[in-house]
């Protein structure tokens, strides 16, 4: 039984679909090469001759990416799984909201070319390309963001400039900026007390002050109240000198 595919796939698939695009398709040949960019995906697909597959998607521009990546800097969440290497599900929704699409609803949003003479479209070779990259996608979700213009290392180097301009300057503050600490943000360290570190100190309580706070005892030991009988106890217990004799 093989594992479910993540949502990107699947989702990647769907949109296939509405472009006319059904998956598993027949492929013919073999790719031999594929590249994914900015609006495009080359491919070479050997089949008695080597023949040069395109696929072309429209990539968003720079402002509509500075929108993206200022409401995907809005989502703390969103943000840290994306610098993780995870693509969340609401990117989608994010750029849905922003009227910029990430995966293409229509056929007249994508172009398809392949060298060979047939005529059908998509023909054997581009089928053979669209079933790998969809395993390319499956392996990595940034594919998906790369054909609409921003890659992997892209994003996240301008998701780290939102979150410094994001970050308030205190001239008095010698703490290194977020994105300077992000690989050990969330090690716990070294616990307080071990390895030569400064414990940790309590709260300035006497051993004692608890009897202080509890409801006066009904009854008595020898004609003695019980809490004041229990005092020297607490206070040996950790140690705190009594009242001097």
């Amino acid at each position: 039984m093989t594992d479910p595919l993540p949502w990107w796939p699947t989702r990647f698939i769907r949109a296939l679909t509405a472009i006319g695009v059904l998956m598993p398709a027949p492929g013919q040949g073999r790719v031999v090469s594929l590249s994914v960019g900015a609006g495009r995906v080359d491919a070479e697909v050997e089949d008695s001759g080597a023949h040069q597959v395109r696929i072309s998607l429209t990539a968003f521009g720079k402002s509509d990416w500075a929108a993206i990546t200022h409401a995907l800097a809005a989502k703390a969440s969103t943000t840290v799984q994306l610098l993780s290497g995870e693509l969340p599900r609401d990117v989608e929704q994010i750029c849905k909201a922003l009227r910029l699409p990430l995966f293409p609803s229509s056929a007249r949003e994508v172009s398809l070319d392949c060298t060979c003479p047939a005529a059908e479209v998509p023909c054997g070779h581009l089928n053979a390309v669209f079933s790998a990259l969809v395993a390319r996608v499956a392996e990595d979700p940034f594919t998906v963001l790369a054909l609409r213009g921003r890659n992997r290392e892209n994003l996240v180097e301008e998701l780290k400039n939102r979150l410094i301009s994001a970050e308030p300057l205190d001239p008095d503050d010698g703490s290194p900026p977020l994105t300077e600490v992000m690989d050990t943000f969330f090690d716990s360290g070294q616990a307080p007390g071990l390895a030569g570190t400064t414990p940790l100190q309590g709260p300035q309580t006497s051993s004692d002050a608890l009897l202080n706070q509890a409801p006066p005892f009904t009854i008595t030991a020898g004609g003695q109240d019980v809490a004041e009988l229990l005092r020297p106890v607490y206070r040996a217990l950790t140690g705190e000198p009594g009242p001097p004799l």
